[in-house]
């Protein structure tokens, strides 16, 4: 007889009257037991979080929630006034949305500041050592601005003077125990970078996101899916204020109603 085929699975599976994830009993020992993010950190390493990786992987979460009226908000409100019988389309619409100019920095800083660490010869410096970081960083911008690169996790179109959710999640870090190479080498970047690029820039959110995911030992491939699993409640979060008090339409209407034509031909040049 032959066997049919198997696909292994470390995830969840389900018997007659049973429900397992992750090896656990979902009815027993998960629900009422586990957060939703401690739940989402060990589907996603298969490794259950202690109480502080927790902590600061929801403060994580909450910080990249939501951003107001972002261009990922508004396709996902617009999304729903198109098709409000297609709410998982207004959803994935935001989603779809996350790249490299929005919810993509944190995988963009994580990756960059990984990279710096890999190329580094060992060891790497001690934590509290501000000079050798200083030294690491300095080397890691300019390198950078000589490719023609941008540092990613550096400046923020509002927060011009300091984006608050960094140095919570520094703190956050530090109570945890949880600081390492990558929040070090992310915060030498910010005390450097002015001599090097001639101007001061705040050190994001989403940079020091990509940081601390990455000090926890997150895979990089999958940084920005946590992004976008945080961003999903805000998106939800439009949705939901957008069935009670709709600005879609006048979004929309706004567009619309100032669309001007203009004859096709070539970009018409400005006087310089």
């Amino acid at each position: 007889m032959t066997e049919g085929p198997s696909f292994p699975t470390s995830l969840g599976t389900s018997e007659g009257t049973t429900m397992s994830l992750l090896g656990q009993d979902v009815a027993g020992d998960l629900m009422g037991q586990v957060s939703f993010g401690e739940l989402a950190y060990w589907l996603i390493t298969l490794e259950r979080p202690t109480p502080r990786q927790t902590r600061l992987f929801e403060a994580v979460l909450i910080g990249l929630a939501d951003h107001g009226f972002t261009p990922t908000a508004i396709a996902a409100r617009l999304t729903y006034l198109s098709a409000p019988d297609s709410i998982q389309g207004a959803l994935a619409a935001g989603l779809l949305g996350g790249g490299s100019r929005y919810l993509g920095v944190t995988e963009d800083t994580g990756r960059f500041l990984a990279g710096v660490l890999a190329a580094t010869p060992d060891p790497l410096p001690d934590g509290d050592d501000a000079a050798a970081w200083d030294a690491l960083a300095e080397q890691a911008v300019a390198d950078q601005k000589a490719a023609g690169k941008f540092v990613p996790g550096l400046g923020h179109p509002v927060h011009k003077q300091g984006d608050p959710r960094t140095p919570r999640i520094i703190a956050i870090a530090h109570q945890e125990d949880l600081y390492g190479p990558h929040l070090a080498l992310f915060e030498a970047i910010g005390r450097v970078h002015p001599k090097i690029l001639g101007k001061q820039l705040p050190l994001n959110g989403a940079g020091v996101s990509g940081a601390a995911l990455a000090d926890l030992g997150l895979p990089l491939d999958l940084l920005r899916g946590v992004v976008l699993l945080a961003r999903c409640a805000g998106l939800l979060g439009h949705i939901a204020e957008e069935i009670r008090r709709p600005v879609a339409d006048a979004i929309y209407r706004t567009v619309d109603r100032n669309a001007e034509y203009i004859p096709p031909g070539p970009p018409s040049v400005q006087p310089g």
